[in-house]
C-alpha cells in the first residue's frame, strides 16, 4: 500500500488537496470539483496559462492514491526544490506576484473562469520569476456576482505593498503574523494621512473600511459585469505598478564589500580559494547564508547550481531580485531571513507552514562573512551556531573572521566584549564536533579564514 502523507497547509478546499507519497509530491482532485476541471482544460486555458510560464504544469495518472470515496483524477505537478512564504518576500517578489495573479484572473476571465483564491501562498519563484501553484484555484464565471476573492487580494498583496510604500518600513514581513492577510481596518489606522488623497486608497482601503463599518445587510446582489471587473483589474495593475519599496539607497550591509579591506581585491582573493574548495567537494544545491548582495550566489548559480540566498537585508535581497531578472540567472531564489530569528512554524497546528530550518536542507551551506555578525552582533554561541549549520547541509564553506578584523572591531566598539571564546581555536574545537575539517586558508590581505567542512 502507498505511503500517503497529506500536507498540514491543504485542508480548506473541497475541490482537492496536496499529499506527499513515494518522495513525490500530488495533487488529488475530488469529484465535486469534475466540471471545473474539465472547463480548465478543455477551454484551452490550462495549456494557455503553460504556455505563458504562469501556471505550473503537471501531469495526470489515473490511480486513486488515497483511497479516498471523493477521488476523481491524481495530478502529478512539476516537482519544486524549495518551498517560500510571502513574508520571507523583498517588496518586489510580492509585487510581482500580485501583478501574476492579476494577470492570471485576466486570462481566465477570456475563458469563462475566475479564480476563486487570491492569496500569495499559492505563488511561487521558478527560474526567477512568479508562478501559481494551486491549479484548483479556478472556477466557473458568473457574471453577474462580483470576484469573491477581490478582500483577500486586498489584504494579501494590495495593503502590505500600500504599508511599505507609504511608512518606508519592512511591511511584508508582517503576513507572518496576519496569514490570511493584513486587516482593512488595520490598514486604514496604519496609512499615514496624506495617503487618504490618493484614488486607490480610497477606493480599496477607506471604503472597504466604511463598508465593514457600516456591515450593511443588503441581501440583493448588485450586478457585476465583466466589464466592470476588467476594470477593476486594470485599476489594481495600475496601482501596483507604481508603487515603490520604502529600502533606502544604501542599507546596513547593501555596500558591505566596497568598504575598507572588503573591496574587489578582498574579493577575488575568496573567489579563488572558494573555486579551489568547490573543486574538491560534489553538490547541486547550495544555502547561501548572508548572500548579502548576492555576489557569490551567482557564481553558483552561473555553474548551473540551486541556490537558496538569504540575508536579512530587505535591500540586499531586493536588488538581487532585482538582478536575477535582468540577466537573468534562473538558479536563485532569494528571500529575506534573519537567521537569528527565522522564520517559525505557524498557522493551523502549528503545522501549516513549516519553518525555514525544516524547509531549508542543500548539499552545501556557506555563511561567508557572516559568522561575526552572529556571535558578536547577536549573542549566539559558537557551539549553537555549529549544531544549527550541520542541520542544513552536509557540507560547509565558512569564513571565520577574528577580532582582529575591521569588521569585528566595529561591532565590539559598540558593546562589551564577553566573547573571550571567539577565536580560531574555539572555533576549530566546536565545529569539529560536527563536521571534518577538510581544508582551511588564509585569505590573503586579511586575518580571515576560509573553511572547508564536511558533516562527520
Amino acid at each position: 500500500m502507498t505511503n500517503v502523507a497529506r500536507h498540514p497547509a491543504s485542508f480548506k478546499d473541497p475541490a482537492g488537496f496536496i499529499f506527499e507519497a513515494n518522495g513525490k509530491i500530488y495533487r488529488q482532485v475530488n469529484k465535486v470539483y469534475g466540471q471545473q476541471y474539465q472547463h480548465l482544460m478543455e477551454s484551452g486555458l490550462y495549456n494557455q496559462l503553460i504556455s505563458g510560464n504562469q501556471l505550473i504544469p503537471h501531469s495526470t495518472i489515473n490511480e486513486n492514491l488515497t483511497g479516498e470515496e471523493e477521488w476523481l483524477l491524481t495530478l502529478i505537478p512539476e516537482q519544486l526544490s524549495f518551498i517560500s512564504y510571502p513574508y520571507e518576500w523583498c517588496f518586489d517578489q510580492l509585487k510581482d506576484a500580485a501583478l501574476l495573479t492579476l494577470s492570471v484572473l485576466r486570462t481566465s476571465l477570456d475563458k469563462g473562469m475566475i479564480l476563486k483564491d487570491a492569496t500569495p501562498f499559492n505563488i511561487q519563484f521558478v527560474n526567477g520569476k512568479p508562478l501559481l501553484i494551486d491549479t484548483l484555484s479556478f472556477d466557473r464565471y458568473d457574471e453577474t456576482m462580483p470576484w469573491v476573492a477581490y478582500r483577500q487580494f486586498c489584504e494579501s498583496f494590495l495593503f502590505p505593498l500600500y504599508l511599505e510604500h507609504y511608512l518606508k518600513i519592512d511591511c511584508i514581513k508582517w503576513l507572518s503574523n496576519y496569514i490570511h492577510g493584513i486587516p482593512v481596518d488595520v490598514t486604514a489606522k496604519l496609512l499615514p494621512w496624506r495617503s487618504k488623497w490618493n484614488l486607490g486608497v480610497r477606493l480599496h482601503v477607506m471604503l472597504q473600511n466604511n463598508v465593514r463599518i457600516r456591515k450593511t445587510t443588503q441581501k440583493v446582489q448588485p450586478a457585476f459585469s465583466k466589464q466592470k471587473l476588467l476594470n477593476l483589474i486594470t485599476h489594481l495593475e495600475s496601482i501596483i505598478r507604481n508603487l515603490s519599496s520604502g529600502y533606502p539607497s544604501i542599507s546596513t550591509w547593501s555596500n558591505y564589500y566596497d568598504e575598507t579591506i572588503l573591496g574587489k581585491e578582498y574579493l577575488d582573493r575568496k573567489e579563488i580559494i572558494l573555486k579551489k574548495f568547490l573543486g574538491t567537494i560534489s553538490y547541486t544545491s547550495v544555502l547561501d547564508l548572508g548572500a548579502n548582495d548576492g555576489y557569490f550566489s551567482r557564481l553558483l548559480a552561473k555553474d548551473n547550481k540551486s541556490v537558496l540566498a538569504v540575508d536579512s537585508d530587505s535591500r540586499c535581497i531586493n536588488n538581487l531580485y532585482q538582478l536575477i531578472k535582468r540577466e537573468p540567472l534562473t538558479g536563485i531564489i532569494p528571500l529575506i531571513i534573519d537567521l537569528s530569528n527565522p522564520s517559525p512554524a505557524i498557522g493551523f497546528n502549528n503545522t501549516e507552514r513549516s519553518s525555514f530550518g525544516q524547509r531549508a536542507k542543500a548539499d552545501l551551506a556557506l555563511a561567508l562573512a557572516l559568522i561575526h555578525h552572529l556571535v558578536i552582533g547577536k549573542n549566539i554561541p559558537l557551539p549553537e551556531l555549529a549544531g544549527y549549520f550541520a542541520k542544513m547541509a552536509p557540507q560547509l564553506i565558512i569564513e571565520f573572521v577574528p577580532k582582529e578584523d575591521e569588521k569585528v572591531k566595529q561591532l565590539l566598539s559598540e558593546r562589551a566584549d564577553i566573547f573571550s571564546s571567539y577565536d580560531a581555536a574555539s572555533f576549530e574545537t566546536n565545529f569539529s564536533r560536527y563536521y571534518t575539517i577538510l581544508a582551511k586558508e588564509l585569505i590573503p590581505g586579511t586575518t580571515r579564514t576560509l573553511y572547508c567542512l564536511a558533516r562527520k
